[in-house]
């Protein structure tokens, strides 16, 4: 039995167990990912965040991203804010910003301020066939197109930060039916890659109220990188300003998109909120 070292980390309510592939030998994640995520017999998170060795020479470091069902994820903009503020608590690097690789190309948070970072998020991803999904054609975007499901017809629009995102609005996020839409969207077929869900209202024209169902997790308290996917809907379609407050269960993100050619910016807290070890057995 060895002792897997670990911090426990949040970002506006969306948490993670954070490993160390720089500093100590790691197991093999896949089989183990569950048993770290269960929040009855194991740590408790929504993914784990993996520190590695950056391997294209634009990035600092590497960051992988685990679900508790042992996938791989492209980005996630929670996580990376709370893997930059561990590389700065950790003494892993002090710089004021950094290149950080993940499966959907090389990601600069920036410190802005005690507990807050910021993030290029990039260029929003439009056209159907990048995203991916079936819903739509050419360049795009993709805004309410009629999807049928089990529990009706519904409107959704879509749009990739890194990883793909299906947005559905809805009179009150509190009484949508998250639990039973966002599986069968997050497993439609129109989208060959699985999907995140977001079902949001827009409440003022610099505030939009969000939840969120993650590929291979469930709901959670907050995703940054559907906060920036609801944002750029919601600006596409003309509702909001092109800066606004997403407001999540677990806190707000302030999200920025200046013009249709800009990169999104995200702004949002990071916390540690524990370190332990976890017994695992050797072999």
């Amino acid at each position: 039995m060895t002792a897997l070292a670990f911090t426990k980390m949040h970002g506006a309510g969306n948490d993670f167990v954070v490993l160390d592939g720089v500093r100590d030998a790691l197991p093999a994640l896949e089989p183990l990912a569950a048993r770290l995520a269960d929040r009855n017999f194991g740590i408790g998170c929504d993914q784990i965040l993996v520190v590695r060795p950056a391997a294209d020479p634009a990035a600092d470091f590497r960051m992988q991203i685990f679900n508790a069902d042992g996938s791989q994820v492209e980005m996630c903009a929670n996580g990376i804010r709370c893997f930059y503020k561990y590389l700065r608590d950790h003494g892993h690097t002090r710089a004021d910003e950094i290149g950080v690789e993940t499966l959907s190309g090389v990601v600069r948070p920036r410190w802005a301020g005690e507990g807050l970072v910021t993030v290029d998020m990039g260029l929003p991803v439009l056209a159907p066939a990048k995203i991916p999904t079936t819903l739509g054609t050419g360049e795009g975007p993709v805004l309410d197109v009629p999807v049928e499901l089990a529990g009706g017809r519904v409107a959704v629009s879509s749009v990739s930060m890194g990883n793909p995102h299906a947005v559905v609005f809805v009179d009150d996020p509190e009484t949508a039916p998250v639990e039973t839409l966002g599986p069968l969207l997050e497993h439609h077929p129109a989208f060959p890659n699985r999907v995140n869900v977001e079902f949001v209202a827009v409440e003022s024209r610099t505030r939009v109220r969000q939840r969120t169902w993650e590929r291979g997790t469930g709901e959670t308290l907050a995703c940054g990188s559907g906060a920036c996917a609801v944002a750029v809907v919601s600006m596409l379609r003309g509702a909001v300003d092109r800066e606004v407050t997403i407001a999540l269960r677990g806190g707000e993100l302030a999200i920025a998109w200046p013009e249709d050619s800009a990169h999104v910016s995200m702004t949002g807290p990071a916390a540690e909120v524990y370190s332990g070890t976890y017994p695992v057995e050797e072999g």
